[in-house]
């Protein structure tokens, strides 16, 4: 018997998706994509903006600037010297060969015009005074006999009883006995002054810095003098000066006198300013005159500061001048901006120098110039005072 063919029963079948629901729709991972590049963009430009800094500034170096002020400024020689008398008068004997016999003053000593220093020995000039007194009495009586006898020969001339011969030879005798008594009287009247001058006396007020005289010399003015005297004690500098500044002093500048010892300036006056140059030194010389010379000594060792000018101006300072070949330059500031500047200086007073041309008050420049800056520069300024 035949039998029927055996079917085996179907499993159950599970439900299945369809093909695209198994995997994410292509719009779905465009639009991942498309969030995932814009969120990484983002970060980048985050990262990017964090990283960069932005363009550096342009800044201005500071430069000290001062203003142009006007203030003093003088103009100083400088020159030395040594102190000396202003004028010194030797005291000779008017009379010689007589010996000294008293001193009267010494070295040192303040004397007064006509003063006796010194007395010289009289004794053999009074004897020659006796002498021609002597003489000139018998001068005078034959001068008296002559004259009466000239005058009887006249007499007798009129009457015709004297001839012209005789009345010549009368008048010629008495002529000769005047002249004779008029040549004693001479000799008696030169006596008369050596004896007066045998007194030793100044010729002019001062200060005695020499003696020569001894008591028992004989005098003579060949020996030297026998007092030396300055001049109402006026003492000066006889100063030095160089070449280059010697047109520039003057008479009647005042100046200021620094002695070696340290002391206390004095003050002094230009009287004169020698004509001439020392050849072997090239030095001139200039005479001041002391106001105090009570405080110094011939022959000190001195420096003098002459004021050779003083005036109310514009100035800078020295180190804002510069120089650029033979011009003399500053350099200028306005609204920031550098300026080489030309200008003519004059006096030049310490830290300071006078502006004569090129600048004017309250001018703004460049307190150094050798700062490094350069004509058109832009600079942040920065006031001296301030800095």
């Amino acid at each position: 018997m035949m039998r029927a063919p055996h079917n085996p029963r179907p499993a159950p079948s599970l439900p299945t998706k369809p093909a695209s629901s198994e995997r994410p729709s292509m719009s779905l991972i465009l639009k991942a994509f498309l969030l995932a590049s814009a969120v990484s963009g983002l970060s980048f430009s985050a990262v990017r903006a964090e990283t960069e800094t932005p363009a550096a500034e342009v800044v201005l170096p500071a430069i000290t600037v001062t203003k142009v002020v006007t203030r003093m400024v003088e103009d100083h020689v400088l020159a030395s010297g040594l102190i000396a008398p202003v004028e010194q008068v030797s005291v000779v004997p008017l009379v010689e060969g007589q010996p000294i016999e008293t001193l009267s003053a010494d070295l040192g000593d303040t004397v007064a015009a006509g003063q006796v220093l010194a007395k010289l020995s009289t004794a053999t000039l009074v004897l020659q005074q006796s002498q021609l007194t002597a003489s000139l009495a018998a001068a005078q009586s034959n001068a008296a006999e002559a004259k009466r006898t000239a005058l009887r020969t006249a007499a007798l001339l009129s009457q015709g009883a004297a001839s012209n011969a005789a009345n010549d030879q009368a008048q010629a005798a008495l002529t000769a006995a005047d002249a004779q008594v008029t040549s004693v009287q001479a000799q008696l009247d030169t006596i008369t002054l050596q004896i007066a001058r045998t007194e030793v006396k100044s010729p002019v007020s001062g200060l005695i810095t020499a003696r020569n005289a001894q008591i028992g010399a004989i005098a003579s003015a060949q020996a030297g003098p026998m007092f030396v005297i300055t001049r109402d004690g006026a003492l000066e500098l006889r100063a030095d000066v160089s070449e280059a500044d010697l047109p520039r002093i003057q008479q009647g500048q005042t100046a200021t006198i620094t002695l070696a010892a340290g002391t206390a300036p004095l003050t002094g006056k230009l009287t004169l300013v020698e004509p001439s140059i020392d050849l072997a030194t090239r030095l001139g010389r200039a005479r001041i005159t002391l106001d105090m010379p009570d405080q110094v000594r011939a022959g000190m060792f001195a420096e003098a500061d002459i004021l050779v000018a003083s005036r109310s101006t514009i100035a800078v300072p020295v180190t804002a001048v510069g120089s650029e070949g033979k011009e003399i330059t500053v350099m200028t500031v306005k609204d920031g901006v550098v300026h080489r500047t030309v200008i003519t200086i004059g006096i030049r007073d310490g830290g300071w120098v006078e502006v004569v041309s090129g600048l004017a008050e309250g001018d703004q420049i460049v307190a150094k110039a050798g700062a490094f800056v350069t004509d058109g520069d832009k600079i942040n300024p920065i006031s001296a005072a301030t800095n």
